[in-house]
């Protein structure tokens, strides 16, 4: 009569066993935080830091993005974003090809690779003030 099942479970027991099967369905917010923790501005700063611009600039989804930001800037005809989606990939491309080229200012002229730095980004200012302001539609 007076005899203990010491394999039976207390009530609290039951309900904390219970809490532990209902919080396998929910949300870990532990884990979102964990992933959030790796947006933070010094170490996304330090990223951007360490990469290479070249090799960004090659890189597929690189292109596949500013090709496609172009895309629906035209179709959506939202012309201040495609002007600096351009003019910015534009400027990006101007650069890493002066670079690689190698410029110097040692024979008194400027260099031909500085020569296509200067026209292309005068090209590029001019293309983008007539499409911002004078080209209407």
């Amino acid at each position: 009569m007076g005899q203990t099942n010491e394999f039976a479970a207390s009530p609290l027991e039951v309900r904390q066993a219970a809490n532990k099967e209902n919080r396998k369905g929910t949300m870990n917010f532990s884990a979102v935080t964990e992933f959030l923790k790796q947006f933070e501005t010094t170490k996304v700063m330090t990223y951007i830091q360490a990469m290479d611009l070249t090799e960004v600039m090659k890189h597929p989804y690189f292109l596949t993005g500013v090709a496609v930001t172009a895309v629906i800037a035209l179709l959506m005809r939202w012309r201040l974003l495609l002007v600096t989606v351009m003019s910015i990939t534009g400027f990006i491309y101007l650069l890493s090809y002066t670079v690689s080229q190698g410029t110097s200012l040692e024979k008194g002229l400027p260099a031909e690779s500085l020569g296509v730095l200067i026209g292309g980004g005068a090209f590029i200012v001019f293309l983008a003030i007539y499409l911002l302001f004078i080209r209407s539609d």
